[in-house]
C-alpha cells in the first residue's frame, strides 16, 4: 500500500470516530426540538385560550401549525433524500473517479470500509480523489518541466527527446529514468561545451597564426557565434575537431617548412660564410611558423641560393670541408673517401653541389644514426693517442731530468691507460658483434673491422718498438766500431763541472777485480739507460815514427763529481789498456 493510502486510512479513522461524537450531539439536538416543540404548542394553547379564540377556531390553527411543520418537515426530509441521493451518486462517481486515478498513477485499487455512514464514505471518497487528483496534478506539472528541460537541451545538442507519452500521466519510474535522461545530457552538454570552448580557442590561435580568414558556414559560427547559441551536435563536434586538426596538421606541415628553410638558411649562411651583424638582422625571422615568417624564409633562401649560385666554387669547398669532418667522424678509410669521386671534381656546376649536398645528407644520417657506436670508437681513439704519447714520453731520455714524481705518474697513468684500452676493446667488440649482426653489414674503422683495426695499431705500435730498439743497437754498434777504430773521447755533460786534468782517477770495480791503470781512451759510457764499456783501442803509429813506438798518454784523467741518481747511468768508467773481444764488450751491458 501506498504513503497516500496509508495516510488516507488513518485519516478515515478519524472521521469515524468525529462522526460518531456528532451522532450521539444530535440525539439530543432531536430530543431539544420535540422538547421545544411542545413548549410552542402549549404556549399557543395558552395564548388562544387568553385570547378567547373559540375551539374551532383553535383546532384550524392547530391544523395550520402541523400543517406548516409538516411541510417544512417533508420540505427538509425531501431535501436530505435529494441530498442523500446526490451524496450517494458522489460516492459511485468518487469509486470510478477513484479507479480511473488508480490506473492513470499507476497504483494498486483502493480498497475502502463499507462500515461507515453514506456521508463519511463520501467524504472520504472525495478527500482521497483530491489526493490522487493532486498527484496526477504534480506528476503532469513534473512532466512539463522536465519535456521542457529536454527540449532545450535537444535543440543544443541536436538530439531526440526523450520518449514518453504527454497525454498519460507518468509514473514515478517513468519521471526518475526521465530526470537521469536530463542529467546525462546535461553531462553531455557541459562536456560539449568544454571541448568546443577549448578548440575554438585553439582554432582562433592556428587561424591568427596561420594568417587564416574563417571562409565557410561553419568555420563563420565557430569563429564568431556565441558559445551559449552554438550547436553541439555530435556532427558539429567531428567537423569542430576535423577542422582543429586540419589546421594542427598545416601548422606542423609550416612549422616542418619553416625549419627545413631556416636550416638550409643556416646551413647556406655558413658555407657563404656570411658575416654575424647581417644573420642578427634576420633573426627576428628565425623563430615562429607565421605565414608572413614563412614567406620571409622563403625569399631568404632564394636570395642565399641566387647568392650560393654566384659563389659555386666557395660554397662546395665549404661542403666539402663539412664532408670530410664527418668522414673523420665516421673513420673512413682513404678508399671510402675516393669512393665519392665528385669530392675530386674541378667543375663547379649545380650538379656537382647537389652531389655534395647528397652525400653530406647521407653522411648526416648515417652518423646520427650509430653515433653512440661512433663515439665509443673515438673514445677509444682518444686513449690510445694519449697511450703512445706516454709511450714516446717513456723513451725520452730527457725525462730523467724532470722533478716531482713526474716518472711514477707517467707510469701509474700508462698502466691505468691500458687497463682502460683492453676494457674499451672488450665492450666495443661486443657492440660491434651486435650491431653487425642487427644490420648484417660489416662496421669498418678506416676500411677494416674494429678488432683488426685495433689488432693492426696493436702490431704497428710493437713494430714501431721494435724498430726502435733496432735502431739504438745499430747505433750502439756503429759508435763502438768508432771507438774500437779510433778511440774515444771524454765526453761532459753541458752542465757538469769542467774537471781538471790532474785529479786523480778513482778506481772501480767490476766483479770483483779493480780496473786500474785505465787510459783515456778505457771509458765506460751510458746510452739509452744502459751502462756500456768501451773497448780500449790500440793507437795507430805516428806517421814518420817507429812502429813499436807507443804513444805516451796523458795525464791521468781527473776524479769526476759523483752524478744524481738520473745522472748514474752516464758516468764514464775507464778500463784498463787490455785488449777485449766483442763477445766480452756484451757482457758489461747492464
Amino acid at each position: 500500500m501506498s504513503a497516500s493510502a496509508t495516510r488516507f486510512k488513518s485519516w478515515e479513522r478519524a472521521v469515524v470516530q468525529s462522526g460518531a461524537m456528532a451522532t450521539r450531539k444530535s440525539e439530543v439536538l432531536a430530543a431539544e426540538t420535540v422538547s421545544y416543540l411542545n413548549r410552542a404548542m402549549a404556549t399557543l394553547r395558552d395564548i388562544w385560550e387568553e385570547i378567547g379564540i373559540p375551539e374551532e377556531m383553535r383546532l384550524q390553527r392547530t391544523e395550520m401549525v402541523k400543517e406548516h411543520i409538516k411541510n417544512l418537515l417533508n420540505m427538509m426530509v425531501v431535501e436530505e433524500e435529494t441530498l442523500k441521493e446526490r451524496l450517494l451518486k458522489s460516492i459511485a462517481q468518487c469509486r470510478k473517479d477513484l479507479d480511473a486515478l488508480c490506473r492513470e498513477l499507476q497504483l494498486d485499487p483502493l480498497e475502502v470500509e463499507e462500515g461507515g455512514t453514506v456521508l463519511q464514505m463520501e467524504k472520504n471518497l472525495r478527500t482521497y480523489v483530491e489526493i490522487l487528483l493532486k498527484q496526477k496534478k504534480d506528476r503532469k506539472q513534473e512532466l512539463e518541466t522536465l519535456q521542457e528541460e529536454d527540449r532545450d537541451l535537444c535543440d543544443v545538442l541536436c538530439t531526440p527527446m526523450f520518449q514518453i507519452d504527454s497525454n498519460a500521466v507518468p509514473s514515478q519510474e517513468d519521471l526518475n529514468r526521465y530526470r537521469q535522461h536530463l542529467a546525462s545530457l546535461v553531462a553531455e552538454k557541459e562536456k560539449r561545451h568544454e571541448e568546443f570552448v577549448g578548440a575554438k580557442r585553439q582554432i582562433i590561435l592556428l587561424m591568427e597564426e596561420l594568417d587564416h580568414d574563417p571562409e565557410t558556414s561553419f568555420e563563420l559560427d565557430v569563429v564568431y557565434e556565441s558559445e551559449e547559441t552554438f550547436c553541439l551536435s555530435t556532427d558539429n563536434i567531428t567537423a569542430l575537431q576535423t577542422l582543429l586538426q586540419q589546421l594542427q596538421a598545416r601548422r606542423a606541415l609550416n612549422e616542418a617548412v619553416c625549419a627545413e628553410l631556416r636550416a638550409r638558411i643556416t646551413a647556406l649562411w655558413d658555407r657563404l660564410q656570411v658575416p654575424a651583424e647581417d644573420r642578427d638582422a634576420f633573426a627576428v625571422h628565425m623563430t615562429g611558423c607565421r605565414a608572413k615568417t614563412r614567406k620571409a624564409l622563403q625569399l631568404e633562401v632564394d636570395r642565399l641560393e641566387e647568392l650560393k649560385l654566384q659563389n659555386m666554387k666557395s660554397v662546395v669547398q665549404a661542403i666539402r670541408a663539412e664532408l670530410a669532418e664527418f668522414w673523420d667522424k665516421c673513420f673512413y678509410s682513404q678508399e671510402q673517401r675516393e669512393a665519392f669521386s665528385p669530392y675530386y671534381d674541378e667543375d663547379y656546376t649545380e650538379t656537382l653541389l647537389e652531389l655534395h649536398d647528397t652525400e653530406v645528407l647521407n653522411i648526416k644520417n648515417y652518423y646520427e644514426t650509430h653515433k653512440e657506436l661512433f663515439e665509443a670508437v673515438l673514445k677509444w681513439e682518444e686513449n690510445w693517442r694519449l697511450f703512445l704519447e706516454l709511450e714516446r714520453k717513456a723513451t725520452d731520455p730527457s725525462r730523467f731530468t724532470n722533478r716531482g714524481g713526474n716518472l711514477l705518474k707517467e707510469e701509474k697513468q700508462r698502466a691505468k691507460l691500458q687497463k682502460t684500452l683492453s676494457k674499451l676493446q672488450e665492450e666495443l667488440d661486443t657492440r660491434v658483434h651486435a650491431w653487425e649482426q642487427e644490420h648484417n653489414r660489416t662496421f669498418l674503422v678506416k676500411g677494416q673491422q674494429f678488432m683488426e683495426y685495433v689488432r693492426g695499431q696493436w702490431e704497428l705500435f710493437h713494430q714501431e718498438k721494435e724498430k726502435e730498439k733496432q735502431e739504438r743497437q745499430l747505433k750502439k754498434s756503429r759508435q763502438m766500431e768508432a771507438e774500437m777504430l779510433y778511440g774515444s773521447t771524454p765526453r761532459t755533460p753541458v752542465k757538469r763541472r769542467v774537471l781538471s786534468p790532474h785529479t786523480p782517477h778513482k778506481v772501480r770495480k767490476l766483479n770483483g777485480t779493480a780496473l786500474s791503470n785505465a787510459t783515456p781512451n778505457s771509458t765506460m759510457r751510458s746510452a739509452c739507460g744502459r751502462t756500456i764499456y768501451h773497448l780500449p783501442t790500440p793507437r795507430l803509429p805516428p806517421s814518420g815514427g817507429k812502429s813499436g813506438q807507443a804513444r805516451t798518454p796523458g795525464p791521468p784523467a781527473t776524479k769526476p763529481r759523483r752524478p744524481g741518481h738520473n745522472e748514474r747511468n752516464k758516468e764514464n768508467v775507464q778500463l784498463n789498456g787490455t785488449t777485449l773481444s766483442a763477445r766480452t764488450f756484451k757482457s758489461f751491458q747492464v
